[in-house]
């Protein structure tokens, strides 16, 4: 009898050291560690994290993919900076983005979908809370996501992770320029969000996500303008 021949077994790593690389420096230059114009060295980096320049090259051409640094001839690596337009633009595209997921996802959200963002909503107000900015960006996207993944719309979800991925340190910077009142301003605007998702109001929860993010954009530019002419 013939015995089929035996498939090649592939081993992969579940994390490599170039993505924990890039990892960690996104998280430093969205909590501003490094700010725009910084430049990454190379050499500097390797003997930071004890590794050598190959996986730090590679973690930068990942940061770079996403938008976060640039690379220049004879300059190296270098934090971008996006301009006033373009972040203006980002908040336009998802504002299109996320308005268009929400309406077809929320005729398919369960209990048990409201049940996971109300987790992440608390998770994301103890945040707040308790000052910890790393963490705000991270779960406010993931809060929006929560409420998009009923569509099952995975290259939407892709575009707008690109687009938070950007927008994340601004926001940060936003929130704490602007203090408390914004913070409260934001648990309140995701609370109204949540609650016309869970009463399954599309137009009226379609209206609130863009009211939300639109103001979000304008009042961050606004705070942005400031810190730019102040430094």
């Amino acid at each position: 009898m013939l015995t089929k021949p035996e498939r090649p077994r592939h081993k992969i790593k579940r994390q490599s050291v170039p993505e924990t690389l890039a990892q960690s420096l996104q998280e430093r230059i969205l909590n501003g560690e490094f700010k725009e114009g910084d430049q990454l060295i190379q050499e500097a980096l390797a003997e930071e994290y004890e590794v050598s320049r190959m996986p730090v090259r590679e973690a930068l051409r990942q940061l770079e993919a996403s938008g976060l640094v640039e690379m220049r001839t004879h300059k190296g690596a270098i934090v971008t900076s996006v301009p006033k337009e373009q972040i203006g633009e980002l908040f336009d595209l998802r504002t299109l983005l996320e308005c268009d997921i929400l309406s077809h996802a929320i005729p398919k959200t369960t209990d048990e979908h409201l049940v996971a963002s109300r987790v992440v909503l608390s998770q994301l107000e103890d945040a707040y809370r308790n000052g910890d900015v790393p963490k705000w960006g991270a779960l406010n996207s993931e809060f929006h996501r929560s409420l998009y993944i009923p569509a099952d719309r995975t290259q939407t979800l892709s575009l707008i992770h690109g687009i938070n991925v950007q927008t994340d340190r601004y926001i940060r910077l936003q929130l704490q320029l602007s203090g408390a009142s914004a913070i409260a301003d934001a648990e309140a605007e995701h609370r109204e969000i949540l609650r016309l998702c869970e009463a399954r109001e599309v137009k009226a929860a379609v209206a609130y996500l863009r009211k939300h993010i639109l103001n979000a954009g304008k009042n961050l530019l606004s705070a942005l303008a400031r810190d730019r002419t102040a430094a």
